[in-house]
């Protein structure tokens, strides 16, 4: 392993990651927002209950009541009158369906007078949730989007009608209080509608989106759930109000910043990356190889979310998959290194962030008898990379913008 490359791929990942942490958001928004009755506070995503806290220590006990529902791991410690839930991801479990219930108890019989700040960010869409079909097809069900390459819109359009919170419905339930929401978006493009499902916003899907998307995908599900997906979710909502104060162009950038510190010069690739893993691996690497003989320090960079089609039984994420497969294009290039992380510090159903690989990756795993097609046929990159000291490890971070990858060129 290049040692250079890997401490500057860790320094680099810090620093994008510590550039998008949504304290400063969450208190950016509150300075533009008054609340004349009420307050109650519903956090729900991988941020929860970042953002949770910031807004407590912004407005202490202004808020008189919380619920955070978050994933399992990012509950950092109580806060003030706020109740605070782990949950699954990205399947729904018991506990994502009971700190929901929580939060729809929370904001009943409210006035108009009343406000329910709301704090959205990735990953909400199953740790948000009452399912309108039983809990066992709910998470059926998506489990067989995750595994059939769906993307995360085609995922969150099935998800809404499925949802009784989805789609604008929890918009609905908080009438005829107002919604402040502030969200931190995981979703290229930022559409509000498709971040965490849009639970308080109006959907732009229609039923016969999500009945393309059950047909495309052949998905199994019961008569039940294929009537829901005919019935249409609010198209219009009057008691809401929305800012995106985070995204996946924030983490490029900072990323970028770090970089240019390191003495490259940054080349921003795309913010909207959105295809297979191994795809966009297999262009990094390529993109490496076309400027190998510049003589120039160079990082390119790519913010988004690619997708991974299971087809073997092995462990892994996304962005170890395209690291992995970025190593195999990079094999034997000297000063090139491809590492690809999650925001929020958790890649597929894993204990890393993401995955690194330079040149020397692919030669180091044959000495071990690890061939990366191999590898990657059976969507294991994740003990793959564990070989060979490839894994990035974060933890879980209290943000989530989307992933960010860089290939790196160092003359």
């Amino acid at each position: 392993m290049n040692q250079q490359l890997r401490s500057h791929a860790d320094l680099i990942v810090k620093e994008a990651i510590a550039a998008v942490q949504p304290d400063a958001a969450v208190q950016r928004a509150l300075k533009q927002m008054t609340f004349p009755g009420r307050v109650l506070l519903v956090a729900a995503g991988k941020a929860a209950w970042q953002m949770a806290k910031a807004a407590s220590d912004v407005m202490g006990s202004r808020i008189e009541k919380g619920v955070v529902v978050t994933k399992y791991g990012h509950v950092m410690g109580p806060i003030a009158n706020f109740d605070c839930f782990e949950a699954g991801h990205p399947v729904p479990d018991e506990n994502s369906f009971k700190g929901t219930q929580a939060a729809l108890d929370l904001v009943s019989d409210l006035s108009e007078k009343d406000t329910v700040l709301f704090l959205l960010s990735g990953g909400g869409s199953a740790l948000f949730e009452k399912p309108l079909v039983e809990p066992a097809e709910l998470q059926d069900i998506t489990g067989q989007l995750l595994a059939c390459g769906a993307d995360i819109t085609e995922i969150n359009t099935i998800r809404k009608r499925l949802s009784q919170v989805k789609g604008g419905r929890f918009a609905q339930l908080c009438w005829p209080a107002r919604v402040e929401a502030v969200i931190l978006s995981d979703i290229l493009g930022d559409p509000l509608d498709m971040i965490a499902s849009g639970p308080a916003c109006p959907d732009s899907s229609t039923a016969e989106d999500a009945q393309r998307i059950a047909k495309k995908y052949d998905l199994k599900m019961s008569d039940a759930a294929r009537n829901l997906l005919s019935v249409e979710t609010p198209k219009s909502l009057t008691n809401v109000r929305s800012q995106i104060n985070g995204s996946v162009r924030e983490l490029c950038a900072a990323a970028a910043k770090t970089c240019e510190d390191l003495g490259y010069t940054p080349i921003l690739l795309t913010d909207q990356l959105c295809c297979q893993a191994r795809e966009a691996g297999s262009f990094m690497a390529s993109i490496l190889k076309t400027h190998r003989d510049d003589g120039l320090s160079l990082a390119f960079i790519a913010g988004g979310e690619t997708v991974v089609k299971l087809i073997g039984k092995g462990l892994g994420g996304r962005n170890q998959e395209l690291a992995l497969s970025a190593g195999a294009g990079i094999a034997g290039m000297p000063g090139a290194a491809v590492f690809s992380v999650g925001s929020d510090g958790t890649d597929g159903p894993t204990d890393a962030a993401g995955g690194y690989c330079d040149g020397d990756t692919c030669a180091e795993l044959l000495t071990q008898g690890v061939v990366i097609d191999d590898v990657l046929q059976n969507n294991d990159a994740y003990h793959a990379l564990q070989k060979v000291g490839g894994l990035i490890m974060t933890g879980p971070t209290g943000t989530n913008v989307n992933d960010v990858a860089v290939a790196l060129l160092r003359r």
